[in-house]
């Protein structure tokens, strides 16, 4: 076993037992619950950011996969589900999706996948997601009629399921909170713990993780990056996001039924 093996073992060792104390302990009195799913290729930050905010609420947390197989992260480190689509209880308040461009592309042809979210989505108390998962939110019929944002090169899908394209790095809509890209993650993180518990709570939860962003260079944005950076990524990635489309299209048909 080589270095990365043993550093991705106790890692991925380390979020499965934080996650299963807080699923088999009492919650804290008011504390919500959030039902995370877990598929293959998702981005991990995208599941690590909002979840290193969701911990802190003392509140239950379900990595919700089709069963207990461990799944690859882009960065080839492996996240195992605490509970699976058939075992995650009904009565969550938080409905939360991550992304991964590949692994959307996969989940938005993945029928039981999108029953699960729209089953869970149409009961919990916040239905949310960031980066790429947010079409699968679309996907599920949860967007319609709903200002919503994701990654900005796929933000242009939203409107396939009836969404309202946002631009905004976090949008929220009645019940309905998303997030774009990766980093944005931690924002939506702050943004819906302030509605769960307050802006005081949210605030403290910010100071504690020390979320205090000066990046090195002005270029998180295609507006701050210029058309010449943003043309050269949109080309270095135009065959999965080719490909995003079509199954977004394909996935938005059936939607209409």
């Amino acid at each position: 076993m080589n270095r990365r093996e043993v550093t991705s073992g106790l890692a991925i060792a380390g979020l499965a037992a934080v996650v299963d104390a807080k699923a088999q302990s009492p919650a804290q009195p008011d504390a919500p619950s959030f039902a995370m799913l877990v598929h293959p290729k998702i981005i991990m930050i995208d599941l690590v950011g909002p979840l290193s905010v969701f911990n802190l609420t003392g509140g239950k947390i379900h990595l919700v996969g089709k069963d207990r197989t461990p799944v690859q992260t882009e960065l080839g480190i492996p996240v195992t589900p605490t509970t699976t689509f058939a075992e995650c209880p009904r009565d969550v308040d938080v409905l939360f999706v991550p992304g991964g461009l590949d692994g959307t592309i996969a989940m938005l042809d993945d029928g039981e996948t999108i029953a699960f979210l729209r089953e869970i989505g149409g009961k919990a108390r916040y239905v949310t997601g960031v980066c790429t998962g947010t079409l699968l939110l679309g996907a599920a019929g949860l967007l319609q009629g709903r200002k919503a944002t994701g990654h900005w090169y796929i933000r242009d899908l939203l409107p396939l399921f009836g969404a309202l394209r946002s631009d905004e790095r976090v949008v929220t809509d009645g019940n309905v909170v998303t997030g774009g890209g990766a980093t944005a993650g931690l924002d939506f993180g702050f943004t819906l713990g302030a509605q769960l518990l307050g802006e005081e709570w949210a605030r403290r939860a910010q100071l504690v993780l020390e979320y205090d962003p000066q990046p090195p260079f002005d270029s998180g944005s295609p507006a701050k990056a210029g058309p010449a950076l943003t043309d050269d990524v949109l080309h270095r990635r135009a065959r999965a996001l080719a490909a995003a489309r079509e199954a977004a299209e394909r996935a938005a048909a059936r939607l209409k039924g």
